[in-house]
């Protein structure tokens, strides 16, 4: 049997596509505005409006191209072009696109020419590492949300040295101030003079966790820096520098997300 022929003119395919109603926080996400969960903040604070009028139902669809989308006041279009970057974050920079004190952010190391992106998740002032930047909300949403267990591994530099007590507690669970710790694997990778590399992967993403979880069983961290997100390992990148991901990498980190995008 012939395929089926689309005798549509390209640019109406292309209008009518555009036009399809989506979720207004997917909307958003897609703009680059932040995650779902973001958007779904921005919403409640009364900060979208549509077509002159503000959101007050926070799954209302619109049509892209086509309803006017506003984020304070500002218009709001969905990005023609996804991004995918790979940040090896130095100590001291902010994982924020602003700052209120002036610090360095990691908005510092985008591109000037390409479309506004913002972190996947956070790494604390300090902490050094494998950042992603996007602007493909959905995929960072999914990244993020705990229900796919998305593996990040981080290399711990440590005052004193661990033992198999400390190494089998942090791999069934620490008791923080909030909570039990999922199970987590930790691996003693050098001993040094008083001190120790440990890696630590973990399958949830708590405020400073790594930090929290190595000085419960008394070994304080000196030095953290993440070096895997996922399937993806930091590999040689230099800190402070950036590279594009490449398709595959972007595929590997869709079926690490449950297949998002």
């Amino acid at each position: 049997m012939a395929p089926k022929r689309n005798d549509a003119a390209p640019d109406a395919v292309a209008a009518e596509a555009c036009c399809e109603p989506e979720r207004i926080q997917k909307f958003l996400a897609r703009a680059g505005v932040g995650s779902r969960r973001s958007a779904e903040q921005m919403i409640s604070d009364g900060r979208v409006s549509v077509n002159g009028a503000v959101v007050v139902t926070p799954g209302m669809k619109v049509r892209p191209g086509v309803d006017d989308v506003c984020l304070d006041g500002c218009p709001v279009e969905a990005p023609r072009e996804l991004r995918y970057l790979m940040l090896n974050k130095p100590a001291g920079v902010v994982t924020t696109l602003d700052d209120p004190q002036g610090r360095p952010t990691v908005a510092g190391f985008m591109p000037a020419d390409g479309p506004r992106l913002f972190p996947v998740g956070r790494l604390d002032l300090a902490t050094t590492g494998l950042l992603l930047l996007t602007n493909d909300g959905e995929l960072a949403h999914a990244l993020m949300h705990p229900r796919h267990h998305v593996e990040k591994v981080y290399r711990a530099e440590v005052d004193g040295v661990p033992d198999a007590e400390d190494i089998r507690r942090l791999e069934e669970g620490i008791e923080l101030d909030d909570g039990l710790t999922a199970p987590a694997r930790a691996v003693l990778v050098e001993v040094l003079d008083g001190r120790a590399i440990v890696h630590l992967t973990l399958r949830e993403g708590r405020k400073r966790q790594v930090r929290r979880m190595l000085s419960s069983v008394g070994h304080p961290v000196l030095e953290l820096c993440r070096i895997a997100y996922g399937p993806l390992p930091l590999g040689e990148l230099a800190e402070g520098a950036v590279r594009e991901l490449v398709d595959d990498e972007v595929a590997q980190l869709r079926a690490a997300a449950g297949g998002a995008g």
